[in-house]
């Protein structure tokens, strides 16, 4: 037996008070005097959900909340596999159906993927598909918002002996919510009770549908669990017992790469729909049945490649969290092009987790975590709560036709889209450390979202938008930067707004300005960027924004933030600051207008 150590030994003991002194006064040296009562209100973060994310969790915060010990114990908080079951998760491809997709399908199976999920397309084109796969050893999903139920025949009609985690894919709710359209609900429920007999699951309750049109985590929590609670009460309703019900359903949730938080998310999901098979009469001990896929709204077009990061870390959250499927999104999804490359890229990023960190070795290794524990009980009452509003509406459908849902979404959705044009929400490639690279005219889009309800949206599209105009324009638009004194002086601002004016594809041209002296300003370059110390436009201002205007500019910005300094820069012609926290999206609009680049 090996001897253990408590890593705490030979530390001394700090309390909770302690802590915060250490912090307050740490605080203190970039920001005044902080109290250390104030020392965790100044740390926290506030989240879409209403609850805050702190600096400090201890077992203090977990009063009340205590997972049971094992997997597979309800309320399967650590997941619905037992200790003894294999807690590798299942690696999904998704494919979307083409001529193309037979041989991309066989390539995957031989290199690694363990199960296919066929969206949208011809049913001609899905059976050709079915037809070079052996049904028996591996699951094929189908989804499709476009004629979901064509798509599920073709794969009843495949053969007898289909894989147990097959799915028809249907989603009665998820249609209504992103196609308005709820005349395939009879039919999805006669499928159901053919599933039911070929023996493989009938219905997805796709998350994915709330998360893209803006929800937060809890709010797709409350959704997704809500659309599956009125999928459940039409499969009882048209007479299939509540427990064979139960069984024939699983649920698609969204990961992104805020790591803990789509942990939390799983973890929560299961508690939440415990609840309802509780409340539901269920009679026997079922989890839920988990599918994570990566976020499409969190790719960017520009820069794809940091796609491959955010896509690695929203897999391992989906694994840590539990899923008992995991899909990578291809990295260059949103760029239009999806190659072999591409997937190959995403089946290899589960395989590196699985094979080489062996992340699936250990079932739930988040939980005990105070800080995850706390997370997922945050998201959990939340979540509960916005299932209790919709319930309240009349339920899931009552509240899609009313417009609560949509409403509630796209006031989420503004919150982050405010977030993201003052770059408080960092899109790395795109609104931060923007890639440079030119790409004239519009590129195809490959991700085709059915249309006519809740809308599909990506976190980077409004400053992708700006780089498109930016780059269609001939000649590219130019920025001029006036830089005052030496390079010391003025290279941190210089590069700071180089960087702000390439998000929107704006580029820079830096000229020293010299006082007393006029100013030439190259071509094209009628939007003005003093950088310069706030000692030097104090002492300078008046002077530069003068000549900037005599030599033709139409604008004249300031790098920095305009302080004490705020009449005196309006009164020389100073129209606008370029500082942390400022709009940039706004900003680069508005220059992009300056510099006559059409809309």
């Amino acid at each position: 037996m090996t001897d253990t150590t408590p890593l705490a030994d030979g530390f001394a003991t700090v309390d909770r008070a302690t802590w915060r002194e250490l912090v307050a006064a740490a605080l203190a040296k970039s920001r005044g005097p902080v109290a250390a009562e104030d020392a965790e209100r100044l740390l926290a973060t506030p989240t879409d959900d209403g609850y805050s994310v702190h600096g400090l969790y201890t077992a203090a915060d977990l009063a009340g909340w205590q997972p049971p010990a094992d997997p597979g114990a309800q309320d399967f908080i650590r997941g619905s596999r037992g200790a003894d079951a294999s807690v590798d998760w299942d690696v999904r491809q998704r494919h979307w159906l083409s001529a193309d997709t037979p041989a991309a399908v066989t390539d995957d199976l031989a290199n690694g993927v363990t199960s296919i999920w066929l969206t949208d397309g011809d049913p001609a084109r899905a059976a050709a598909v079915l037809g070079g796969i052996d049904l028996a050893a591996v699951p094929v999903v189908m989804e499709g918002f476009r004629g979901g139920t064509a798509l599920a025949r073709t794969l009843l009609a495949a053969g007898p002996d289909l894989n147990p985690a097959s799915s028809l894919g249907l989603d009665p709710l998820g249609l209504v919510a992103a196609t308005r359209r709820g005349g395939d609900v009879d039919d999805a429920l006669d499928l159901a009770g053919e599933a039911q007999e070929a023996g493989i699951l009938a219905l997805t309750v796709d998350g994915s549908v709330y998360h893209d049109a803006g929800a937060s985590f809890a709010e797709e929590l409350g959704a997704t669990t809500a659309a599956g609670l009125a999928a459940l009460r039409l499969l009882i309703d048209s007479g299939i017992p509540a427990d064979r019900a139960a069984a024939l359903m699983e649920f698609r949730w969204v990961v992104t790469d805020d790591q803990f938080a789509s942990i939390a998310k799983l973890r929560a999901a299961r508690v939440m729909w415990n609840r309802v098979l509780d409340l539901a009469g269920v009679s026997s001990a079922q989890g839920q049945r988990q599918h994570a896929t990566t976020s499409i709204a969190m790719l960017t077009a520009r820069d794809p490649w940091v796609n491959l990061v955010r896509n690695c870390v929203a897999a391992f959250a989906g694994g840590v969290g539990g899923a008992a499927a995991v899909t990578v999104e291809p990295y260059s999804l949103a760029t239009g092009e999806v190659d072999e490359f591409a997937r190959r890229m995403a089946r290899n990023t589960q395989l590196l987790l699985l094979q080489e960190s062996h992340v699936g070795f250990v079932a739930d290794p988040a939980g005990g975590s105070y800080y995850v524990e706390n997370r997922t009980r945050q998201l959990a009452e939340a979540g509960w709560a916005w299932l209790q509003d919709i319930e309240a509406a009349g339920g899931m459908r009552s509240a899609l036709d009313s417009g609560l849902v949509a409403k509630r979404l796209d006031r989420t959705w503004r919150l982050r889209a405010d977030r993201t044009a003052h770059r408080a929400a960092p899109i790395t490639g795109v609104s931060e450390f923007p890639d440079h690279v030119r790409r004239p005219g519009d590129a195809p889009d490959a991700w085709q979202p059915p249309g006519g309800g809740l809308p599909r949206r990506r976190y980077a599209q409004a400053f992708e938008s700006l780089r498109d105009r930016a780059d269609a324009a001939t000649p590219p638009p130019t920025v001029t930067l006036l830089t005052l004194g030496p390079l010391a002086r003025h290279a941190a601002r210089e590069t700071y707004a180089q960087n702000l004016f390439a998000a929107g594809g704006i580029g820079t041209t830096s000229v020293p300005y010299q006082p007393g002296e006029s100013v030439a300003l190259p071509p094209g370059g009628a939007v003005v960027c003093v950088c310069g110390t706030d000692g030097d436009y104090a002492e300078l201002i008046d002077d530069v924004a003068a000549a900037a205007v005599a030599a033709g500019a139409v604008r004249v910005l300031v790098a920095g933030k305009p302080g004490e300094r705020a009449e005196q820069d309006a009164a020389a012609g100073v129209t606008g600051h370029l500082h942390v926290g400022c709009d940039a999206e706004r900003l680069l609009d508005q220059t992009l207008t300056d510099l006559e680049v059409p809309a």
